[in-house]
Protein backbone atom coordinates (compact mmCIF):
# COMPACT_ATOMS: atom_id res chain seq x y z
CA UNK A 1 0.00 0.00 0.00
CA UNK A 2 1.40 3.50 -1.14
CA UNK A 3 -1.21 4.53 1.54
CA UNK A 4 -3.48 6.94 -0.57
CA UNK A 5 -6.25 8.41 1.96
CA UNK A 6 -9.78 9.11 1.26
CA UNK A 7 -8.88 12.81 1.99
CA UNK A 8 -6.08 12.85 -0.45
CA UNK A 9 -7.86 11.06 -3.14
CA UNK A 10 -10.25 14.48 -2.56
CA UNK A 11 -6.97 16.34 -4.36
CA UNK A 12 -6.38 13.38 -6.94
CA UNK A 13 -5.26 15.89 -9.73
CA UNK A 14 -7.28 14.27 -12.26
CA UNK A 15 -10.64 14.85 -10.79
CA UNK A 16 -13.16 17.93 -11.94
CA UNK A 17 -14.81 18.19 -8.83
CA UNK A 18 -18.41 19.49 -8.99
CA UNK A 19 -21.08 20.97 -6.82
CA UNK A 20 -22.88 17.86 -7.10
CA UNK A 21 -19.60 15.39 -6.81
CA UNK A 22 -18.89 16.95 -3.84
CA UNK A 23 -22.19 17.13 -2.21
CA UNK A 24 -22.32 13.28 -2.74
CA UNK A 25 -19.73 12.96 -1.23
CA UNK A 26 -20.14 15.06 1.67
CA UNK A 27 -23.73 14.22 2.39
CA UNK A 28 -23.05 10.61 4.55
CA UNK A 29 -20.29 10.41 6.96
CA UNK A 30 -18.08 7.73 5.73
CA UNK A 31 -14.86 6.19 6.83
CA UNK A 32 -11.29 7.10 5.98
CA UNK A 33 -9.67 4.13 3.31
CA UNK A 34 -6.32 3.94 1.87
CA UNK A 35 -5.56 2.65 -1.28
CA UNK A 36 -3.00 1.37 -3.08
CA UNK A 37 -1.31 3.94 -5.88
CA UNK A 38 -3.05 1.86 -9.14
CA UNK A 39 -6.04 2.94 -7.07
CA UNK A 40 -7.55 -0.73 -7.62
CA UNK A 41 -7.49 -1.72 -4.24
CA UNK A 42 -8.72 -0.09 -0.98
CA UNK A 43 -9.21 -0.49 2.57
CA UNK A 44 -11.18 0.70 5.44
CA UNK A 45 -11.99 -0.35 9.08
CA UNK A 46 -15.81 -0.53 9.69
CA UNK A 47 -16.34 0.25 13.42
CA UNK A 48 -19.80 -0.53 15.77
CA UNK A 49 -21.16 -2.96 18.21
CA UNK A 50 -19.34 -5.84 16.82
CA UNK A 51 -16.32 -4.28 16.67
CA UNK A 52 -13.64 -2.93 14.13
CA UNK A 53 -13.93 -5.33 10.74
CA UNK A 54 -11.76 -4.37 7.90
CA UNK A 55 -13.39 -3.81 4.78
CA UNK A 56 -12.03 -4.42 1.13
CA UNK A 57 -12.84 -2.93 -2.41
CA UNK A 58 -11.17 -3.90 -5.14
CA UNK A 59 -11.42 -3.05 -8.96
CA UNK A 60 -10.66 -5.84 -11.05
CA UNK A 61 -10.29 -6.04 -14.96
CA UNK A 62 -13.18 -7.87 -16.83
CA UNK A 63 -12.55 -9.37 -20.37
CA UNK A 64 -14.12 -6.42 -21.55
CA UNK A 65 -12.36 -3.01 -22.71
CA UNK A 66 -12.43 -0.82 -19.74
CA UNK A 67 -15.49 -2.79 -18.12
CA UNK A 68 -13.96 -3.05 -14.32
CA UNK A 69 -15.65 -5.29 -11.72
CA UNK A 70 -16.54 -3.27 -8.34
CA UNK A 71 -15.85 -6.67 -5.71
CA UNK A 72 -16.48 -5.43 -1.49
CA UNK A 73 -16.90 -7.06 1.25
CA UNK A 74 -15.21 -8.31 4.98
CA UNK A 75 -11.31 -8.84 4.48
CA UNK A 76 -11.03 -12.99 5.03
CA UNK A 77 -7.45 -13.45 6.58
CA UNK A 78 -7.55 -17.51 5.88
CA UNK A 79 -8.08 -16.38 2.19
CA UNK A 80 -5.91 -13.07 2.58
CA UNK A 81 -8.96 -11.79 0.23
CA UNK A 82 -12.76 -10.69 -0.07
CA UNK A 83 -15.93 -12.66 1.90
CA UNK A 84 -18.76 -10.78 -0.02
CA UNK A 85 -21.03 -13.35 1.92
CA UNK A 86 -20.72 -12.71 5.71
CA UNK A 87 -23.59 -10.23 6.90
CA UNK A 88 -21.47 -8.33 9.57
CA UNK A 89 -24.68 -6.03 11.12
CA UNK A 90 -22.34 -3.64 12.61
CA UNK A 91 -24.71 -1.28 13.21
CA UNK A 92 -22.64 1.01 10.03
CA UNK A 93 -24.33 0.01 6.56
CA UNK A 94 -24.70 3.42 5.34
CA UNK A 95 -21.46 4.65 6.27
CA UNK A 96 -20.07 1.48 4.81
CA UNK A 97 -21.96 1.73 1.53
CA UNK A 98 -20.58 5.58 1.39
CA UNK A 99 -17.46 4.59 1.94
CA UNK A 100 -17.43 2.21 -1.11
CA UNK A 101 -19.17 5.02 -3.13
CA UNK A 102 -16.22 7.37 -2.86
CA UNK A 103 -13.90 4.65 -4.15
CA UNK A 104 -15.54 4.78 -7.10
CA UNK A 105 -15.58 8.42 -7.59
CA UNK A 106 -11.55 8.09 -6.84
CA UNK A 107 -11.41 5.32 -9.21
CA UNK A 108 -13.30 6.83 -12.22
CA UNK A 109 -11.12 10.08 -11.31
CA UNK A 110 -7.78 7.98 -11.78
CA UNK A 111 -9.34 5.85 -15.17
CA UNK A 112 -12.06 8.34 -16.39
CA UNK A 113 -12.67 6.10 -19.11
CA UNK A 114 -13.49 3.09 -16.97
CA UNK A 115 -16.98 1.25 -16.87
CA UNK A 116 -17.63 -0.12 -13.32
CA UNK A 117 -20.04 -3.39 -13.10
CA UNK A 118 -21.31 -4.02 -9.27
CA UNK A 119 -23.92 -6.13 -8.31
CA UNK A 120 -24.74 -7.59 -4.73
CA UNK A 121 -23.51 -11.38 -3.78
CA UNK A 122 -27.44 -12.32 -2.96
CA UNK A 123 -30.28 -10.58 -4.26
CA UNK A 124 -30.59 -8.93 -0.81
CA UNK A 125 -27.62 -6.87 -1.72
CA UNK A 126 -28.35 -6.43 -5.22
CA UNK A 127 -31.52 -4.70 -3.95
CA UNK A 128 -29.44 -2.72 -1.25
CA UNK A 129 -27.14 -1.75 -3.81
CA UNK A 130 -30.33 -0.67 -6.03
CA UNK A 131 -32.24 0.98 -3.06
CA UNK A 132 -28.78 3.40 -2.52
CA UNK A 133 -28.44 4.41 -6.19
CA UNK A 134 -32.45 5.05 -6.10
CA UNK A 135 -31.77 7.28 -3.27
CA UNK A 136 -28.75 8.91 -4.50
CA UNK A 137 -29.97 9.10 -8.26
CA UNK A 138 -30.07 12.88 -8.82
CA UNK A 139 -26.38 13.21 -6.89
CA UNK A 140 -25.35 10.21 -8.97
CA UNK A 141 -26.80 11.30 -12.22
CA UNK A 142 -24.60 14.48 -12.22
CA UNK A 143 -21.49 12.73 -12.51
CA UNK A 144 -22.10 9.26 -13.46
CA UNK A 145 -24.07 7.85 -16.60
CA UNK A 146 -25.82 4.71 -14.93
CA UNK A 147 -27.36 1.56 -16.36
CA UNK A 148 -29.18 -1.74 -14.94
CA UNK A 149 -29.46 -4.76 -15.94
CA UNK A 150 -32.70 -7.14 -16.53
CA UNK A 151 -33.33 -9.98 -18.71
CA UNK A 152 -30.00 -9.77 -20.10
CA UNK A 153 -29.89 -6.40 -21.66
CA UNK A 154 -28.78 -3.03 -20.03
CA UNK A 155 -30.75 -0.13 -20.21
CA UNK A 156 -30.73 3.39 -18.34
CA UNK A 157 -31.21 2.88 -14.43
CA UNK A 158 -34.62 3.96 -13.71
CA UNK A 159 -35.66 4.07 -10.09
CA UNK A 160 -38.42 1.50 -8.60
CA UNK A 161 -37.04 -1.18 -11.23
CA UNK A 162 -35.65 -4.49 -10.24
CA UNK A 163 -32.03 -5.21 -12.07
CA UNK A 164 -29.49 -7.92 -11.87
CA UNK A 165 -26.59 -5.84 -11.55
CA UNK A 166 -25.22 -2.05 -12.07
CA UNK A 167 -22.96 -0.25 -14.75
CA UNK A 168 -21.98 3.01 -13.88
CA UNK A 169 -19.37 5.42 -16.29
CA UNK A 170 -17.95 9.16 -14.86
CA UNK A 171 -19.25 11.58 -17.30
CA UNK A 172 -16.86 13.46 -18.78
CA UNK A 173 -16.64 17.35 -17.68
CA UNK A 174 -14.96 19.81 -19.42
CA UNK A 175 -13.32 22.37 -16.95
CA UNK A 176 -14.48 25.80 -16.98
CA UNK A 177 -12.40 28.23 -18.22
Amino acid sequence: MLGISYQDSLQFPNLVRTFAETFAIMRYPKYDYSAEGLMLYYEFVSEGPKGKIKKIVEYSSTSEENVYNLAFGDYDKETDGINDNLITNNGDSQKVLATVASTVYAFTGRYPNAWVHATGSTNVRTRLYRMGITNNLTEIAEDFIVFGLRNDKWEEFLAGEDYEAFLVKRKIKKKKR
